[in-house]
């Protein structure tokens, strides 16, 4: 089953070739990709609850109806090597930065059955990376709904398993990330250099999304919304200077709308709170990564202009409907300079993820 795309993909062929802009050979890195644990499955079977998960719970009949044939569809893509590596090949993409399906980070959980799910998921990427090592990094995943426990599993991502990062959801079960006592976990990413990719994994508050679905086009992106302004407004950002977020979906809607917060920042003292004189609220966003996932040659060119392709990284949300089939044609469909596409399209994630 190929991930089919709509677009002619670039002819890179397996790992062994790279795309190349003028003289230069550039090795391409996804960096929002999934991967589905059926084990874990297995493990929140007798516990689980639609009304945990806001992407169902809030969908509509034939919303959900269609997701779940959907989620059926793509499963040999979502588990099996094989099928990923192919797909990758004629996508272009060397080097996927794999992380966890959204559905897996279960913080509905109590916090022991949590660390169960973080730890299955995070050997199941592990092994997938030990089998191919040239093709494949880990981001894990850790249970947020218990910090210490957070923290622990963190350890044992990048410590034990060598993984390259985190990946996070938006909020924990409501409560905004700047809010859940997360402190010591950040901190604790940024002491070891690893970065945090913010996925979504529905919005909480979605019953006007029901329809069309609405509770992924418009939710997921407003969830990320919410987040970023969540950990700039609360000082996260201003207080671990050294944290290094990339947000999924271009940075949901705030990346395009930012002028609003700076112009109420100094007209409004609750704004002001929690960061310092002389900082404007885009001092923090800019120091977000964003992902590629926008569709749109416009849109990708305006977070370059306003973030620097320095803090844009190719990604494709790999095995949904809801991907970027095209992601290396989609960067240089862009009005970009090469040295700009070559930062975007891999140079960017290889920094960030130590590849080199």
């Amino acid at each position: 089953m190929l991930f089919k795309c709509t677009h002619n993909a670039p002819e890179t062929g397996s790992s062994g070739q790279r795309i190349q802009l003028n003289d230069t050979k550039v090795r391409s890195v996804d960096i929002h990709c999934h991967l589905h644990v059926p084990k874990v499955d297995a493990i929140v079977k007798d516990v689980f609850d639609v009304k945990f998960e806001p992407l169902i719970n809030y969908a509509s009949d034939e919303t959900r109806s269609y997701q779940q044939k959907h989620v059926q569809d793509i499963m040999p893509m979502a588990t099996d090597v094989e099928i990923r590596i192919a797909n990758m090949d004629a996508a272009g993409v060397d080097v996927q930065a794999v992380s966890t399906a959204p559905g897996h980070y279960c913080y509905w959980a109590e916090p022991d059955l949590g660390r169960e799910v973080a730890q299955t998921v995070n050997n199941s990427l592990a092994e997938l990376v030990s089998g191919n090592p040239d093709r494949f990094v880990a981001l894990g995943t850790v249970p947020l709904q218990d910090p210490e426990m957070a923290v622990t599993e963190l350890n044992r991502c990048v410590d034990e398993l060598g993984m390259r990062g985190v990946e996070i959801s938006t909020d924990v079960c409501g409560t905004e990330l700047s809010r859940a006592g997360l402190d010591r976990f950040f901190a604790r990413v940024e002491e070891l250099g690893v970065i945090i990719f913010m996925h979504p994994g529905g919005f909480t508050e979605s019953a006007r999304f029901a329809d069309h679905y609405f509770s992924n086009i418009i939710a997921n992106p407003l969830a990320s919304t919410v987040a970023v302004h969540y950990l700039i407004f609360d000082g996260v950002m201003d207080r671990h200077p050294g944290l290094k977020v990339c947000v999924a979906h271009g940075g949901g809607f705030m990346a395009s709308y930012s002028g609003r917060i700076d112009h109420a920042h100094p007209l409004r003292p609750d704004m002001q709170r929690h960061l310092p004189k002389g900082k404007i609220p885009t001092d923090y966003l800019k120091r977000f990564y964003f992902d590629t996932v926008v569709f749109t040659d416009h849109q990708l060119e305006y977070l370059v202009k306003v973030f620097g392709s320095d803090h844009i990284l190719m990604g494709t949300d790999y095995p949904y409907d809801m991907a970027e089939v095209d992601p290396v044609g989609h960067v240089n469909s862009a009005d970009l300079s090469d040295g700009e596409k070559a930062a975007i399209i891999g140079g960017n994630a290889a920094k960030l993820l130590s590849l080199d």
